[in-house]
């Protein structure tokens, strides 16, 4: 069955059919000062264009052509640059005009973003590459952003606007990416899909977005890797780990690519936390993106990744001290055994580009995404809880001299899971006078084979703590009980669940003018089928529809000012892991959740000391109804498979961007947010993700008599989520929060070879850069924790709630080189 519907997407793609017959040269006019240069004439032949206020231009060409641009002034020397662009190629190119300067021709090349009418927040992907943290990737410095709320910086997981890990889209090049299903915490993650060193756009979306986009909640990751233009080779090297790209091109121009391969060692940074262990976390993956252009008409491309990571972990001892200075409390923990787990997955995706004309543009896309994961682990964790020795002086001060409790626990698992999910889709755009037409119709085959075997023993001194919600009164030690051990937690489930969907969308795109205004508008309808069967499953199918807009207005003002409302109706049809209750059952007939959006924005562009800077605000509110209901340990999600509640979700979001410093974009971001959820109509309760403050702060600068020696600084606070109790525990009764997290990362650089720049020494001629850097994690040592052991003392009967601990205060040293 899996062979056959592998060999039908390649048949499938045997008829494929992408951009007219032009490219676009984008970018801001600077002088050496870095200060953008108004009104500079850029020709050629007999078109032509000039700067803006900004210094910002673009200009059309035509494809496939050497064209030869000139950027002149009067005040400055004139620039020649020739350009070979492909059909649909968006190049950026900032040129720095002098007096005394002479040609320049280094061309970067990134793709030009959304447009601002469209609510789509673009980042520089030198900013991927730059700023690293613990995870770096896209994803840390999406949590710099508003709205974004990412409390473990050893996950890549994100929740926005109140949503859960699920409610995310993420693409690549228009293909749609998945994530692992088993990972229970951010330490087993490994690598970001992304590669940040592929990456030539970056969009993001947080509410609100456009119907061409798939049926999720939340948001929308769009993500476009480089089209080269020349043969390169980027080394990145540091303490954590490394990776090498390398993107090449023919010289007919027919055949390009660029591929990366990643590995990453993050026991630097597990081995710093309070659990001393042997851990061998290794995480891999090779990604490669392919484009052949048979005419200007068709291009075919590929996008191929391969990635294993495996988890190796055998806790040793552990210690946390927590309580109060008058009644400080330590736990000690001595472990046996250990964790296996392993994750493989592959990635295939076939694009055809048929530019039909320079109005209408057809596509098919075919990928298959494979995951196989294991998640093998016994732990036995042996407890002493006890009193401190506070005495200073003391030759035992920290030490615990006297124990409330004592206890064991026992977890197993033996879990395995093989996904198999094959896409087969159709795009198409057709220009229309100001107009765009976008349709699609895709068909989705997911193939889930999934055992679950787990279970839990608790002792505590010296009896089993039975099932949490077991109503059998259990007295011991003073009263005997002669019912049977049962552990405190098992799960077995088998199962075997295929997901059947059709998707389709139409929607229509439009820029005017309303008086001397100018006007956007965006309506657009999706369309979204699926049918659940398997063994022992009865058939269930299900239809929604969902309506979306968006309408933008730029007054004509002295202030640049730009309006935005978008909103609609969302609906995010459920996947397997929200089919599979707390239990391993499936349950089929689970609806998809629904959300009514509305989002109100805008964006202010103004200069301050004479350089761009735009504030951009947010308000939004969500009505969702048919909620599924989860739990949140870590970041594993476990749903009740039951569309029992409804909730909401409102809050403001700004976020102020320019360029404090010359030359270095840098943004301050602000998030006020509050979701609650009623289940069952028991009462609103806060949600899982109910963030309510988040503070983020991205910076950058360098020494002005040493441009060459740069500094980040990556700042994050979040006001503590729920989930400070234990995982079984009825939310109505526990609303305990995570203490708040606070993190600050910094990063320090120097230029030893800068591609702008000519060297007549012989070591730096075959760089195109070289940069060496140095980074402090977590630079105030802040003890951010991401969840609680509970631990019960016999004595008081009490369960005591012991944070574990994020990581602490880490030192990394980086080498990057390009070729």
């Amino acid at each position: 069955m899996r062979l056959q519907h592998i060999l039908g997407l390649f048949f499938f793609l045997q008829t494929c059919l992408i951009i007219g017959q032009t490219g676009t040269v984008t970018g801001v006019i600077l002088n050496s000062n870095n200060q953008p240069i108004e009104d500079v004439s850029i020709t050629f032949e007999s078109y032509g264009t000039t700067s803006n206020e900004n210094g910002f231009y673009t200009l059309e060409l035509p494809a496939n052509q050497d064209i030869q641009i000139e950027f002149s002034h009067l005040s400055f020397k004139k620039v020649l640059v020739t350009f070979n662009v492909k059909p649909g190629q968006v190049i950026e190119f900032n040129p720095v005009m002098q007096v005394n300067v002479e040609q320049i021709n280094t061309v970067v090349v990134i793709s030009s973003g959304r447009k601002n009418v469209e609510g789509v927040t673009t980042i520089n992907p030198e900013i991927l590459r730059t700023i690293q943290g613990a995870q770096p990737g896209v994803e840390n410095i999406l949590k710099t952003l508003p709205g974004v709320n990412i409390s473990n910086e050893l996950s890549t997981q994100y929740s926005v606007r109140g949503g859960n890990f699920d409610e995310n889209l993420v693409y690549v090049n228009e293909i749609e990416v998945y994530r692992p299903f088993l990972i229970r915490s951010g330490q087993q993650e490994g690598l970001s899909f992304v590669n940040a060193d592929m990456v030539q756009n970056v969009e993001f979306s947080a509410g609100g977005f456009q119907a061409r986009y798939g049926d999720k909640l939340s948001s929308v990751l769009d993500i476009t890797y480089r089209t080269p233009i020349d043969f390169s080779i980027d080394a990145d090297l540091s303490l954590l780990g490394g990776g090498v790209t390398a993107e090449f091109i023919t010289s007919d121009s027919k055949f390009s690519g660029i591929a990366g391969i990643r590995y990453r060692d993050n026991s630097l940074l597990i081995n710093s936390r309070e659990t001393e262990t042997n851990v061998k976390p290794i995480f891999t993956d090779a990604q490669g993106y392919l484009t052949y252009r048979f005419s200007n008409k068709f291009h075919l491309n590929f996008l191929g990744t391969a990635s294993l990571n495996k988890y190796q972990f055998e806790p040793q001892n552990r210690q946390t001290n927590f309580g109060t200075l008058q009644d400080p409390i330590a736990l000690l923990v001595f472990y046996e055994g250990q964790e296996k787990d392993r994750y493989s997955t592959l990635v295939g995706a076939l694009k055809a580009d048929y530019f039909v004309s320079d109005d209408l543009t057809l596509k098919l896309i075919g990928s298959v995404f494979h995951t196989k994961e294991e998640e093998y682990f016994d732990i036995l964790a042996q407890y002493r809880l006890g009193e401190v020795n506070t005495s200073i002086g003391d030759e035992d001060l920290g030490e615990v001299e006297f124990s409330e409790g004592i206890g064991g626990q026992l977890n197993h698992a033996r879990n395995k899971l093989d996904a198999l999910i094959l896409n087969f889709q159709h795009k198409g755009d057709y220009l229309i006078e100001d107009g765009l037409l976008e349709w699609s119709a895709k068909f989705t085959h997911e193939d889930i084979r999934d055992r679950l075997v787990e279970w839990e023993v608790i002792d505590s001194a010296g009896f089993t703590i039975r099932p949490p919600k077991d109503n059998i009164t259990n007295n011991q030690p003073y009263e005997p009980f002669e019912g049977p051990l049962v552990p405190f937690q098992n799960v077995r489930a088998t199962n075997q669940v295929t997901i059947d969907r059709l998707q389709a969308y139409l929607q229509w795109s439009k820029r005017g003018n309303l008086g001397v205004h100018g006007i956007y508008y965006n309506a657009g309808i999706r369309l979204h089928n699926w049918t659940v069967s398997g063994e022992s499953i009865e058939n269930v199918n299900q239809t929604v529809v969902s309506p979306r807009f968006q309408f933008s207005i730029k007054p004509n003002w002295k202030h640049d000012m730009l309006f935005r409302i978008a909103g609609g109706l969302y609906y995010q049809p459920p996947f397997y892991r929200e089919l599979r209750d707390s239990t391993g059952t499936v349950n089929p007939e689970v609806k998809a959740q629904k959300s009514y959006h509305l989002v109100l924005g805008n964006e202010y562009s103004f200069k301050m000391w004479e350089r761009p800077f735009k504030l951009v605000s947010e308000l939004y509110y969500k009505n969702l109804t048919d909620v599924n209901p989860y739990t949140l340990e870590n970041v594993r999600i476990r749903y009740r498979a039951k569309n029992i509640a409804k909730a909401y979700a409102y809050g403001l979001d700004l976020r102020l961007n320019g360029q404090f410093v010359p030359g270095m974009e840098s943004w301050f971001s602000f998030g006020y947010l509050k979701t609650e959820e009623n289940i069952e109509d028991r009462g609103f309760i806060s949600r899982p993700t109910d963030q309510r403050l988040k503070f983020g702060v991205l910076f950058q600068d360098y020494v002005p008599k040493l441009p060459d020696l740069k500094m980040f600084l990556n700042l994050v606070y979040n006001t503590g989520v729920p989930g400070g109790s234990p995982s079984y525990a009825d939310p109505y009764e526990y609303q305990n929060r995570l203490r708040d997290y606070k993190r600050a990362d910094l990063g320090i650089s120097y230029m030893l070879v800068d591609k702008s720049k000519t060297y007549t020494s012989n070591w730096k001629k075959p760089f195109k850069e070289l940069g060496i850097g140095f980074e402090i994690f977590n630079m105030f040592d802040v003890q951010n924790s991401i969840t609680n052991t509970w631990v019960r003392d016999v004595y008081s009967k009490r369960q005591y709630a012991i944070p574990n601990y994020l990581t602490p205060r880490v030192f990394n040293v980086r080498l990057h080189a390009t070729f």
